[in-house]
């Protein structure tokens, strides 16, 4: 496939965006070293702008070259319903009312195992809320795990070897644990209804593997790191506790439950948030500090990973479907760290005539490499602009994400392509 020039000047700017997604820890830097131009260097080191500011880039060449009506025609083309979900289900999901249902689901499992409260509550909630992603949806599973994690875990005395080893086993368990369902993960959702993915599929050829994955991974970092969940102070109140009155707090997880049903239809889900901010605003005693701000940043990261992502059909499924099935594994777990999961299995959606082993290869492949990067899964962004703070300096290394995320991918390769 000969491309045209657009897809060669979006190509470019993609792998610029991409080295610029594994530069912003040292633009963070430089915002600290050289307070003169704090201002530039902390807006390039912000990561959940990079895609954003490349894609407007991308359409000033588009508007240049070849007019305002074919820039426009071609941005009206795409798809953004998922930047938009993306940031519905995050301000929904941090809502007090479904936090705290989250922590007393956690807090009444932990409490069952038979180890120091700290350590049951950490391997809980790094494995119990991943898998409640193939359910209330991958996004809404990493709001919630990324607050618990920031509240109760990433505490300022904490090492940072903790901090990125936790926060790689969120990325790849919520990126696995979201593959019991065929709704819940953006890859599985892009091809469950071309290729006939029911539950019970996902759940036979995909659910067990994730279950034993996510519980391998949690239990391997609990185990490696378990004087230092130790050392950390217990909550001055422990126990579940609900203290939100029935009514509302029953209003809010139908809230929530809409936003889940009607995932795929922007009218209607986006009027679940709209009715949610209402709420938030009629009883403001009720509610903590809204996600809106991590929210609108995260969904421009992802609407901009779909603009430029648009520009890259030309290389990626003719490299994609020259592959066998083991090449296309292995080759999907690679290419995911430096595009979007969905988009790969989208590209697969389109071709005609695949193999079963095929298909489950390229799916398989995605998800397992979910959690190497930033970029890898949808998503990503959401845990990282929670987390970030809690980081030296405000600014999570993109490298750094990678090194934690490569034992947790491993166990993920194991269980999804060696397993019988």
């Amino acid at each position: 496939m000969i491309p045209h020039t657009m897809e060669l000047i979006g190509t470019s700017l993609f792998a610029l965006a991409v080295v610029h997604t594994f530069s912003t820890k040292y633009f963070d830097h430089l915002s600290h070293v050289r307070p003169t131009h704090a201002g530039v260097f902390h807006l390039l080191g912000e990561v959940e702008i990079v895609f954003g500011i490349w894609a407007m880039i991308l359409f000033a060449f588009f508007v240049g070259l070849q007019g305002k009506p074919a820039a426009l025609l071609y941005v009206e083309g795409l798809n953004f319903t998922e930047p938009l979900f993306v940031f519905a289900i995050m301000v929904v999901a941090a809502s007090r009312a479904v936090l705290q249902c989250s922590r007393f689901l956690v807090e009444a499992i932990s409490r069952l195992l038979p180890i120091h409260p700290q350590v049951a509550y950490f391997v809980t909630t790094i494995s119990l809320v991943p898998l409640l992603g193939s359910f209330i949806t991958e996004p809404a599973a990493m709001t919630l795990a990324a607050l618990i994690l920031r509240d109760r875990f990433y505490g300022r005395n904490v090492p940072e070897r903790f901090k990125y080893a936790a926060l790689g086993v969120l990325f790849v368990n919520v990126s696995i644990g979201g593959v019991l369902t065929p709704y819940a993960a953006p890859p599985v959702l892009m091809v469950a209804a071309t290729w006939g993915w029911d539950v019970t599929f996902m759940m036979t050829h995909f659910g067990w593997r994730a279950v034993v994955a996510v519980l391998v991974n949690a239990i391997a970092i609990t185990v490696l790191f378990r004087s230092v969940l130790r050392q950390q102070e217990l909550p001055e109140q422990p126990g579940p506790t609900i203290t939100l009155p029935w009514p509302l707090l029953v209003l809010h997880l139908g809230l929530l439950t809409g936003v889940v049903i009607f995932a795929h239809d922007p009218p209607v889900f986006l009027g679940f948030l709209l009715l949610y901010l209402g709420v938030a605003e009629a009883y403001p005693q009720h509610q903590d500090k809204l996600l809106l701000r991590e929210a609108l940043l995260v969904a421009f990261f992802l609407a901009g990973l779909v603009v430029l992502g648009g520009l890259q059909r030309w290389w990626l499924q003719p490299l994609l479907t020259s592959m066998s099935e083991t090449q296309v594994y292995f080759g999907a777990t690679a290419l995911t760290a430096i595009t979007d999961n969905a988009a790969l299995t989208y590209l697969g959606s389109l071709v005609d005539g695949l193999s079963e082993e095929f298909k489950y290869a390229l799916v398989a492949g995605a998800v397992t490499g979910g959690g190497l990067t930033v970029i890898a899964n949808a998503p990503n962004p959401a845990g990282f602009s929670i987390l970030r703070s809690r980081f030296e300096e405000g600014s999570i290394s993109a490298l750094g994400l990678l090194k934690a995320a490569l034992a947790p991918t491993l166990v993920a390769v194991i269980c999804f392509w060696f397993l019988p």
